[in-house]
């Protein structure tokens, strides 16, 4: 969420441990720690997926002790190790390279192979990829998106928070979202998906990846959803959502994510019922191919291991 990176690591012998930094919690967006959550589910994907690449095996314990809630997971490995396979080093790779999209698509479909393997990627980590292959469906998820960021915006104490971690060209910081992560203006892209509007009339941005005389597309639009709504499964979630994103990037396939709505109560509510057949929607996520090279911004490891 906003690039805000709300983690942190600790070290034992033979062991990881993943914290949330709810100092990076955004209060305002996030009070209940959801997005957070899913920020940690991420990042100790990120971590299985290292230990694999050194060999190791990784036995991951999510929320282990009651009294300590920010202490996301533990992650133990001993000496034995199991040969790394090709589909591991993929995912691996892809960690540095993968940057979340901000804009429109290119016309051409996704082969549905890709698309079926992502969907049993979100799987394998007790989530589920709905894909809203529907035109009807896509539309209506872009209008309840549309009323999400509309509702943002009229937010004052949201549009603060969210200025806070935008920043400016040649900001020095390395969190937030840079200059470099988003199209200078938005693109035109049918069904309109809008994306959060961290340039505030700046003018920062990406030049335009076309003329904007025709639509760019939408990708396929997806939800990724659990079937209960706890720190747990926002864990889980977080899981699924990184292993779906790495195996994307190692496909030349960009992810735009889209959480406007579900940080509106009646609209995430109106997802869950009407869209999602009672399952909770935890990321509305586009793919789609694209030639616009986007950067983003990472805390170098002293800031993150403890």
């Amino acid at each position: 969420m906003h690039n805000t990176q709300p983690w942190w690591f600790s070290t034992g012998e033979g062991e990881i441990s993943v914290h949330a930094d709810v100092e990076r919690r955004l209060s305002v967006a996030d009070p209940d720690g959801r997005e957070m959550m899913i920020s940690c589910g991420a990042a100790l994907f990120t971590a299985r997926v290292a230990l694999r690449y050194l060999g190791f095996v990784p036995k991951v314990h999510v929320l282990p002790d009651p009294d300590l809630p920010n202490l996301v997971a533990r992650i133990r490995y001993d000496g034995d190790q199991v040969a790394v396979v090709d589909y591991e080093r993929e995912l691996f790779t892809e960690i540095p390279r993968r940057r979340t999209h901000r804009g429109g698509f290119d016309p051409e479909p996704l082969p549905s192979g890709i698309v079926s393997a992502l969907r049993d990627e979100a799987a394998r980590e007790k989530a589920t990829l709905r894909i809203m292959a529907d035109e009807s469906e896509r539309g209506a998820l872009a209008a309840v998106v549309e009323a999400g960021d509309y509702a943002l915006r009229l937010d004052a104490a949201r549009v603060r928070e969210q200025a806070r971690w935008a920043l400016p060209p040649g900001s020095p910081r390395r969190d937030g979202v840079p200059a470099t992560a988003y199209p200078a203006r938005p693109e035109r892209m049918e069904p309109s998906f809008p994306s959060r509007d961290f340039a505030r009339g700046h003018g920062w941005g990406l030049p335009p990846a076309g003329t904007g005389a025709v639509p760019r597309s939408a990708g396929v639009v997806s939800v990724l959803t659990t079937t209960a709504d706890l720190p747990h499964d926002w864990i889980s979630a977080g899981q699924a959502l990184q292993r779906v994103l790495l195996l994307a990037s190692s496909c030349g396939v960009a992810a735009a994510l889209h959480s406007q709505p579900l940080e509106v109560i009646n609209l995430r509510d109106f997802i869950t019922t009407v869209m999602c057949d009672g399952a909770y929607p935890q990321m509305v996520i586009r793919l789609g191919t694209t030639g616009q090279v986007s950067a983003s911004v990472r805390r170098p490891v002293d800031e993150v291991l403890l």
